[in-house]
């Protein structure tokens, strides 16, 4: 967090190696602050996800992750996109050690994408979702955020349609 007095209204963020900055104006109360280093953080997560991953930057993002969280136990044979998953963010046979995430993940913030590939390789460590599993999902921060945006994902696509109506 950097506050400016040369900032009057505008707000941004960046990454600096493996930190975000976010840049505010001097004057914001600590709750404005909370608000938009949240609104930040997702908009740059939303921009950084839309650089489409290939199958190949999907595997190199699992081993990262596994490594990060799980120590590298666990170890997928393979890690690819697939557009047959319509009910589902992703899947993992752990006999065969493979994890397909849904093609309908692409273009979600970053922090949702992780947490659908950690859920899959947490299954090569646990196969059910006992209360074993879900400790090895408490080591990730964002894995009640994410669950909240692809329930909100979910929601949204239960919503009807109104013809003419606009969102903004």
């Amino acid at each position: 967090m950097r506050r400016s007095t040369r900032r009057r209204r505008t707000v941004s963020a960046y990454r600096e190696g493996d930190r975000t900055v976010v840049l505010i104006p001097a004057r914001m109360s600590a709750a404005e602050e909370q608000r938009w280093v949240g609104v930040m953080l997702d908009k740059l997560a939303a921009q950084e996800s839309k650089r489409l991953l290939g199958d190949a930057e999907l595997a190199e993002r699992a081993e990262r992750l596994s490594g990060q969280y799980f120590d590298g136990r666990a170890r997928p044979a393979s890690v690819r996109w697939v557009t047959n998953q319509n009910t589902r963010w992703g899947s993992c046979t752990p006999s065969e050690g493979s994890i397909r995430l849904s093609h309908r993940l692409q273009g979600m913030p970053e922090y949702v994408v992780d947490y659908v590939l950690l859920h899959e390789l947490a299954h090569l460590l646990v196969p059910g979702h006992g209360p074993r599993f879900w400790r090895l999902l408490d080591a990730y921060p964002r894995t009640e955020r994410a669950r909240g945006y692809l329930e909100g994902v979910v929601a949204a696509d239960r919503l009807p349609h109104v013809p003419g109506a606009r969102s903004e």
